[in-house]
C-alpha cells in the first residue's frame, strides 16, 4: 500500500509491480520499500502484490537473531550455581540482537532483505525516514549500519536493507509476532509512504523420525551431589560406563555424533539433558531453499534455593551449546512452582507429532492435567502457531512427563509412522507366560547390581503390584483415547512396548518399575536407542527385550540397547531422559511450503 500526500489530500494508490528504478513525480508513489514477499529468498518487483498483509502463503518472514555467530558471549564459571536470577537474565540478555551491529559475515544471513530501489526525480534535500512497528521487536541496517533516517543520496542511489528480528514470540496476547515497516520519503513539500508487513519466523519442534546428528549426554561430576531432598537411592547416578560404552555403540552405528557435556562445578546430579532444554528451529527463506538458526528452548524450571532460581543446568546451555546458528532462548516465571508443577517443565514433557492430514507441520504433545505446567513457559513452546499443540493427561505420573508412555516410531502406512506405547497388560502378561513356563522363579534385574530383585513369582503374588500396574494401563488407555482420536491411528497399528508400572516409593504416582522401554532415543527413523528392560529369562531369553524387538522390527525398527539402570532408571529417567539431540530438519526448514 502506497500513500502520497500534497497539503490536504491523501490519496491511497495500489500499484502493480515496478521496475528497478522509480520516479518520483506526478502520478507516481515516490516511495518503494521491498521484500521478501513471494519467499523466494529474493526481493524483486514481484514482491510488490500483498506487500502491506501478511498470511500463511504469502508474506516476508524474519528472523529472531538470538545466536551468537562471533561467540563474543561469555558465561564466567564462578556463576553457574548463583542463587536468584539474575545471572540467567544476563546470559539471556546476550546474543545478536542484543548491540546495534552486524556481528560479521556469518549474521548477515541472520537478516532479512528489504530493498529500496533507485528512485529518479529526487532533489538533494529529499530525506526518507523508516519506521518499525512495533519498535522493540526489531531493528533494520543500511550500509552496515543500524539506520532509521536516509539521506537524499542514498534514495537516489537506491539502498539495500537488512532487518534484524530482536525476539522470538512469546506471548501471542502481547504480540502476535508481526511487524510493520513503513518507508516515509519527503521532499519539496511532499511526502510518500510505503509499508510492508512481515512475521518473525515461529520455533519449530523438530520430530523423532528426523535422523539425528548430534548427540549430548551429560557425564558426571564430582562433587556435592542434588541440593535438597532428591527421591535417589544411593550411588545413582551411577555406573556411568555401562551407559557410556553402549550409547557410544548405538550412536556410532547410526553415523550420530556424540557429545558429552560436563556439569556445573558443584557436581549436582543433574545429567537430565531432555528434560534441560527442547531444541528447535527458526528458519527464513533463501535462495534455494532456507536459512535456518536453532534455538534452544530453556526449561521452564524455576526452584526454590532460598530465593527462586532457574534450574543452574539450564546455563550450560549458554556455556556450551549457544554460537553460531545456534541460540538459546527462555521464558522462566519470576516465583518457584511447586515440585509437582515444577516437573512438567522440563523437555522430557514436550514432544512433537510429525505431519500428518490437517497437520503440515506436526504437532506439539505435552502432558498436564490436574497438575499443569508454567503457562509463559507452555505459551512459548506451544503458541508459535504453526504445531498445534495436543494435551494429554501425565499427572498420575510421579515424574509426569509425555515421554514416558509414548514415542514416535516410523511405519509401512499412509501418514509413514505410527506411536509406540507402554503396554502394563502386556508386561504383566510376559510375567504370568513365564510362569506357566516355569520361570517363577527367575529374577527381574538378574545382571544389574541392584539391591532389588524380585522374582516374577513375587510381582505377581503381589496385590498391590498389580493394582498399581493396572491403573496405569487404565490411564494409558485414556491418553490412546485422545490420540488415536486426534491422529487418525488405529489400534491395530500401535506398537506397544511392554512395562511394568508401581507406585513411586517417594513421589506421589506411578512411575516404570521395569525401564520404560518407549523412553528412548530415536537415532534415526529406522534405529532406536532403547533402555534395556533387564527382564526375566525364559530358556535363557529376556522375554521384555525379545518382545520389544519383535515389535519393532515389524515396523522396520532396529532396537540398540542402552544399560541406563543405574545411570537413569533408578533415578526416574531413561535413555531418553538422560540425552538430546539435534535432528537433521532439513526437508521441513521451508515451513512456509505446506506438505501434508
Amino acid at each position: 500500500m502506497k500513500r502520497w500526500t500534497a497539503g490536504m489530500v491523501t490519496v491511497a494508490v495500489l500499484t502493480a509491480a515496478t521496475p528497478a528504478m522509480v520516479a518520483w513525480g506526478a502520478g507516481t508513489t515516490g516511495a518503494e520499500l521491498r521484500a521478501d514477499v513471494d519467499r523466494d529468498g529474493l526481493v524483486t518487483p514481484a514482491d510488490e502484490a500483498g506487500e502491506s498483509s501478511w498470511s500463511a502463503d504469502r508474506g516476508a518472514i524474519f528472523l529472531a537473531n538470538v545466536d551468537d555467530d562471533e561467540r563474543r558471549c561469555t558465561v564466567d564459571p564462578g556463576e553457574l550455581e548463583d542463587a536468584g536470577s539474575a545471572v540467567d537474565k544476563k546470559l539471556a540478555a546476550c546474543n545478536d540482537a542484543a548491540d546495534e551491529r552486524i556481528n560479521g559475515p556469518k549474521d548477515l544471513k541472520d537478516l532479512a532483505p528489504l530493498e529500496i530501489p533507485a528512485t529518479r526525480g529526487l532533489s538533494r534535500t529529499a530525506t526518507g525516514r523508516l519506521d518499525v512497528v512495533p519498535a522493540d521487536k526489531a531493528r533494520i541496517f543500511a550500509d552496515g549500519r543500524v539506520a532509521s533516517e536516509l539521506t537524499a543520496d542514498q534514495l537516489r542511489r537506491g539502498v539495500r536493507l537488512g532487518l534484524e528480528g530482536r525476539d522470538v514470540l512469546r506471548d501471542r496476547t502481547k504480540w502476535d509476532g508481526t511487524i510493520t515497516v513503513t518507508l516515509t520519503v519527503t521532499d519539496r513539500g511532499r511526502t510518500a509512504t510505503d509499508v510492508v508487513k512481515l512475521r518473525v519466523a515461529p520455533l519449530m519442534l523438530q520430530n523423532d523420525l528426523q535422523r539425528a546428528q548430534t548427540v549430548f549426554a551429560g557425564k558426571p561430576n564430582k562433587g556435592v551431589g542434588w541440593p535438597g531432598d532428591a527421591p535417589y537411592p544411593p550411588g545413582v547416578p551411577g555406573e556411568f560406563d555401562a551407559f557410556a560404552k553402549t550409547l557410544g555403540r548405538a550412536t556410532r552405528s547410526s553415523g550420530a555424533k556424540l557429545q558429552w557435556l560436563q556439569g556445573t562445578p558443584g557436581g549436582w546430579k543433574d545429567m537430565w539433558l531432555q528434560d534441560t532444554f527442547e531444541p528447535a528451529t527458526a528458519s527464513l527463506p533463501a535462495v534455494g531453499g532456507a536459512h535456518t538458526m536453532r534455538v534452544l528452548i530453556r526449561s521452564g524450571n524455576v526452584w526454590d534455593f532460598g530465593v527462586p532460581t532457574p534450574r543452574p543446568a539450564g546455563r550450560l546451555l549458554y556455556r556450551d551449546l549457544r554460537g553460531p546458528d545456534v541460540g538459546v532462548v527462555q521464558e522462566l516465571s519470576p516465583t518457584a512452582s511447586s515440585n509437582a508443577n515444577d516437573l512438567l517443565n522440563m523437555g522430557g514433557n514436550i514432544e512433537s507429532l510429525p505431519p500428518y492430514a490437517g497437520h503440515p507441520h506436526g504437532r506439539v504433545l505435552y502432558g498436564a492435567g490436574e497438575r499443569k505446567p508454567d503457562p509463559g513457559f507452555l505459551e512459548l513452546v506451544t503458541g508459535q502457531g504453526f504445531q498445534d499443540p495436543l494435551r494429554i493427561d501425565t499427572s498420575w505420573l510421579a515424574i509426569g512427563h509425555a515421554d514416558e508412555t509414548t514415542h514416535v516410531v516410523r511405519a509401512d502406512n499412509a501418514r509413514g509412522w505410527t506411536l509406540a506405547v507402554a503396554d502394563p497388560r502386556l508386561a504383566e502378561k510376559l510375567l504370568r507366560d513365564a510362569r506357566d513356563d516355569g520361570a517363577g522363579g527367575q529374577r527381574l534385574f538378574a545382571d544389574t547390581n541392584s539391591t532389588r530383585k524380585p522374582t516374577v513369582d513375587e510381582i505377581l503374588a503381589d496385590g498391590k503390584h498389580l493394582a498399581d500396574n493396572r491403573a496405569a494401563a487404565a490411564h494409558v488407555d485414556e491418553q490412546l483415547a485422545i490420540l488415536l482420536r486426534e491422529t487418525g491411528l488405529r489400534r491395530d497399528e500401535l506398537v506397544r512396548l511392554p512395562v511394568f508400572f508401581e507406585s513411586h516409593p517417594v513421589l506421589p504416582g506411578l512411575r516404570a518399575m521395569t525401564p520404560g522401554l518407549v523412553n528412548g532415543l530415536s537415532l534415526t527413523a529406522r534405529d532406536f536407542a532403547a533402555p534395556d528392560p533387564q527382564g526375566p529369562k525364559v530358556h535363557g531369553v529376556d522375554v521384555f527385550k525379545a518382545t520389544a524387538e519383535r515389535a519393532l522390527r515389524r515396523t522396520g525398527v532396529r532396537v540398540h540397547w542402552v544399560d541406563n539402570f543405574f545411570w537413569s532408571h533408578l533415578g526416574g529417567g531413561e535413555v531418553h531422559c538422560a540425552t538430546n539431540a539435534l535432528r537433521d530438519t532439513r526437508a521441513t526448514d521451508a515451513w512456509w511450503l505446506d506438505r501434508v
